[in-house]
């Protein structure tokens, strides 16, 4: 079965919401302190990612537009894989170790921060594959999605390239890079689901 090219960019749509939407559920129970399921979240999280990463190869493969966007949106979803893998695989093991010996305290921070800094180069990405069709958005006639776009791309582009460059606490306890990354990824699903409209059966 051959997916045609319009469903194949509404699949990478409903994939980026389902990825926003564990990350905001992620962000408020850590953020008031409940049981954090990580492995279930994380997990899941990983898996839209890994299958993100195979529908945007081939949108990018069938493309006769957005070419950026759509590169962007792929090596994102590589990267996202790598930063939820990191998470789940290593985060355990080097607190763990680094309580039992004092000298690998660095390490474990060291882990804490790559993974810190895949994720914003994966949310650098998805704010440019934004910004792209923000303006195309634009370009089409729709003013209000396409200036939020635009915009939220540009803070997200912005606020995680200087967590990439100045380290994730550059904005102290404001949550910015983060905040307007998921913003990004919920704007950029809504994007790729409206972009040919009612022209669902185009190839």
């Amino acid at each position: 079965m051959e997916l045609t090219r319009v469903r194949t960019l509404q699949i990478i749509g409903f994939l980026l919401l389902l990825a926003a939407i564990t990350q905001a559920i992620y962000t408020a129970l850590y953020m008031s302190k409940a049981d954090v399921p990580r492995q279930l979240l994380w997990g899941t999280e990983a898996l839209l990612f890994v299958l993100m990463a195979a529908f945007a190869g081939s949108a990018l493969a069938q493309a006769k537009e957005q070419h950026l966007a759509l590169s962007a949106i792929t090596a994102a979803a590589v990267l996202n894989v790598v930063q939820v893998g990191v998470g789940l695989t290593m985060f355990g093991p080097f607190s763990e170790a680094a309580r039992e010996v004092e000298g690998l305290a660095p390490a474990a921070r060291s882990v804490v921060a790559f993974s810190f800094m895949v994720y914003n180069a994966a949310k650098v990405l998805l704010a440019l594959a934004l910004i792209m069709l923000g303006w195309a958005k634009l370009a089409a006639g729709s003013k209000i999605l396409g200036t939020a776009s635009v915009l939220v791309g540009l803070v997200a582009m912005v606020s995680n390239a200087a967590s990439m460059a100045a380290g994730r606490n550059v904005f102290g306890e404001l949550p910015l890079a983060g905040g307007s990354g998921v913003v990004a990824t919920v704007l950029l699903a809504l994007c790729l689901l409206t972009m040919y409209g009612s022209a669902s059966s185009e190839d």
